[in-house]
């Protein structure tokens, strides 16, 4: 399936010497492969995003009985 803006790209990666063509596929794929990875991220985070939340507020909540404990960054 080929939308019309792909088409254009592919129109105008035509006109190029095939050298430049071949560095803006590199770039393309490093740039789909950091888009790709923003994706997983989001879904993860959606996934997750109720736990993170009672999570905090189980924090919120053992701060405010005085059961939480300074982090001593030394034993980590």
């Amino acid at each position: 399936m080929s939308s019309a803006a792909i088409t254009t790209v592919i129109k105008m990666m035509e006109s190029l010497p095939i050298d430049v063509q071949e560095k803006i596929v590199d770039h393309l794929r490093d740039y789909i492969d950091d888009l790709q990875d923003e994706i997983r991220w989001n879904e993860s985070f959606q996934r997750t995003q109720q736990k993170l939340i009672a999570a905090a507020r189980r924090a919120k909540q053992e701060i405010a009985e005085g059961q939480a404990t300074t982090l001593d960054y030394d034993q980590l």
